[in-house]
């Protein structure tokens, strides 16, 4: 009996101490061990056997995380006050890296990914911030995955979700939309009518120098003019009758 009361503790104390030293790691875990204090090497996954009190581990997700990039107040380079806001993907590579080289990776990548969407649009204009969205997100990619890659962070994309503007600017804009397509009208008609007249100059120096074909041109004329229902018939009097009838009469 009194057997059991000695062993029956020390059966207790291992399966604790067998629970506590257990851990279980999903394919897209690893775990960081550290052995008293310092970085041992990085496990998983599958189960993992650890010595109580002497070594501790970190789990690191390697899946592709996702950051929202809080609204922030950009100034552009022609001086007008937008909202940006912007979405992060990105991935562990390094797990060592991630813990022991920086204290929380979400938060820092946040940060840093906020003050970079705010340094980037500060060099470009309103115009190129609304049409080169494409260029700006690979910029951004870009600065941040080398920045994060002390980290063993591999930033994978980065989305520019909203650029808000104010009413006063819309408006503004809208007016600006507007000038332009009226100018693009008018040199369009005075392009029309430059054709036009080049055109005519053509025409008539044609007919200029074959007389003949203005008398055929006349011809066209009435004939379309007879065609017409109407009682009224203006008929073109050549100016060559004019000079015959002059010479007659003297």
């Amino acid at each position: 009996m009194d057997t059991f009361y000695v062993v029956t503790p020390v059966i207790i104390s291992a399966i604790i101490i067998l629970a506590a030293s257990i851990r279980v790691l999903r394919e897209y875990e690893r775990g960081v061990t550290f052995t008293l204090g310092r970085f041992t090497s990085v496990k998983g996954p599958g189960i993992i056997l650890l010595v109580p009190v002497v070594q501790t581990m970190n789990r690191v997700d390697l899946r592709t995380l996702v950051v929202d990039v809080p609204t922030q107040d950009v100034i552009s380079k022609d001086n007008v006050s937008v909202k940006v806001n912007a979405v992060i993907y990105f991935r562990i590579v390094e797990p060592s890296k991630a813990i022991i080289q920086v204290e929380n990776y979400l938060a820092a990548t946040s940060q840093l990914a906020q003050t970079t969407l705010r340094s980037v649009l500060g060099k470009h204009e309103l115009d190129e911030m609304l049409s080169e969205r494409d260029k700006l997100n690979t910029d951004l990619q870009e600065i941040l995955d080398t920045q994060t890659d002390a980290w063993g962070i591999k930033v994978a994309n980065v989305e520019i979700k909203h650029v808000d503007i104010d009413e006063s600017m819309v408006r503004a804009i809208a007016r600006q939309a507007e000038a332009e397509r009226i100018r693009r009208a008018k040199v369009i008609n005075a392009l029309g009518e430059q054709e036009a007249a080049e055109k005519l100059v053509e025409a008539a120096n044609a007919l200029a120098k074959e007389p003949q074909a203005m008398q055929l041109r006349y011809l066209s004329s009435l004939q379309d003019i007879a065609s017409d229902k109407t009682n009224t018939i203006v008929f073109p009097f050549p100016t060559e009758f004019t000079k015959m009838l002059k010479i007659s009469n003297d």
